[in-house]
């Protein structure tokens, strides 16, 4: 009966400690003060969206730096190599001001240009006749796939030596895990990692050009056969948006490549690139978008607070 009851009381001793070790512990986690990089980490094997502060990205490649320092924010499957689509035409547009192009020269839309892979459509008919400068801003703003071909045909060596512009832009950019097989993006062995994609974007952003365009909301112009001028609108609805501040965007989607979103963007009064790479549904490519941003907002606000409450 003595050795139960001794028993009893060790058993009972031993589980009391284990408990308060447990609650200590627990205790010690919730009062930790994660930095904006750990809850990045963890945020990218998080099952639920913004739990504890943390970040849930529904894209399947994501990343997200900061342009001036190069912190990463957030990363997810950042190295894995996937179609971009056409994320493409920003290495069309550095291809084609790179070449110091007459921007003024008149290019006619031929059978050449018609996409054949997906079957797209355009409000480019043939025969269509533009200046370079034009079919640039129809590219990029409204990702045109006939105004990238011709953009790209009209090169000096043609189409395939554009092709080889492109690639040999990218290694020039140390995008050392990305190919370029066209100017437009159907193809799907037009392929980079979001890692490579930050590279672009940082070197898209140099180019005054480039910048402008990306960020115009629509653009207008008379095509041959309409009485009115036909209106081109961007493809990234975020930048119609007045709470966004954005310097430099890219929409892309093919099926191989699914939605896709580059873009740079100021966010807490610092210079953000975002990547977002194979989203699926109409509106989740947005959706992380907005979600970042609040993120960010929220992580940069806790972090001010906590440097107010160290220096006061």
């Amino acid at each position: 009966m003595k050795e139960r009851i001794r028993l009893f009381f060790i058993l009972s001793v031993t589980f009391f400690l284990i408990l308060t070790s447990v609650s200590v512990e627990a205790n010690q986690f919730k009062s930790k003060k994660l930095s904006r990089a750990e809850l990045a980490r963890i945020s990218a094997q998080d099952k639920k969206t913004n739990k504890d502060g943390f970040l849930r990205v529904s894209s399947s490649n994501a990343l997200i730096v900061n342009q001036n320092t190069g912190e990463v924010l957030y990363a997810k499957d950042t190295n894995v190599q996937t179609s971009i689509a056409s994320v493409t035409k920003l290495m069309t547009a550095m291809v084609t001001l790179d070449a110091k192009l007459l921007m003024d020269e008149a290019i006619t839309i031929t059978n050449e240009d018609i996409d054949s892979l997906k079957n797209s459509t355009s409000k480019l008919p043939l025969g269509t006749v533009l200046p370079r400068s034009e079919l640039l801003k129809i590219a990029l703003i409204a990702s045109d796939n006939r105004a990238a071909a011709a953009l790209g045909r009209s090169y000096p060596t043609g189409k395939s030596g554009f092709v080889n512009a492109m690639n040999i832009k990218a290694l020039q950019l140390d995008m050392i895990r990305s190919e370029f097989a066209d100017p437009t993006g159907l193809n799907n062995h037009n392929v980079s990692t979001a890692e490579d994609l930050v590279k672009m974007v940082k070197a898209a952003y140099q180019y005054p050009e480039i910048r402008e365009i990306t960020t115009t909301v629509s653009y207008e112009t008379y095509i041959k056969g309409h009485r009115a001028p036909v209106n081109f609108h961007n493809t990234n609805g975020l930048v119609r948006k007045s709470d966004w501040v954005i310097g430099l965007s890219k929409t892309g989607f093919i099926q191989e490549a699914g939605k896709c979103l580059v873009m740079q963007a100021m966010i807490s009064g610092q210079p953000m690139i975002i990547v977002l790479l194979k989203s699926y549904g109409s509106a989740t490519r947005i959706a992380d978008a907005n979600r970042i941003r609040k993120w960010i907002e929220k992580t940069s606000s806790i972090n001010y607070l906590d440097k107010s409450k160290q220096t006061g």
